[in-house]
């Protein structure tokens, strides 16, 4: 049985149906490799400048549309699934955006 890295121990792990703490490890790789890669050079993001002047939504939500709807049109099987690894990075940055624009309301 596999378990989720960040908090949740093997033995108190509820017995997931979906295997989604296989998927979650494997979404938490994905998303610490794209901090080595082209996309993060100079140690920098495009992402953060792309946020920081406040285009932060249209450019995160873009992007979960673009890869949804590229999904299984383009390449092949394993395109497709880093396709939809590319959407739910890009939906995890659309939180942080929300989060970070509407924390005064909380």
């Amino acid at each position: 049985m596999s378990f989720v890295k960040f908090g949740v121990d093997q033995q108190n792990a509820p017995k997931y149906k979906y295997k989604e703490d296989v998927y979650i490890n494997q979404i938490l790789d994905y998303i610490n490799n794209t901090y080595g890669e082209h996309y993060s050079k100079n140690k920098f993001q495009a992402t953060e400048f792309i946020i920081d002047s406040g285009h932060g939504t249209g450019f995160c939500v873009g992007n979960v549309l673009k890869y949804a709807q590229r999904y299984g049109r383009k390449g092949s099987p394993d395109d497709w699934r880093k396709d939809m690894m590319k959407v739910i990075h890009y939906a995890v940055m659309q939180l942080y955006v929300h989060d970070e624009q509407f924390e005064d309301d909380k």
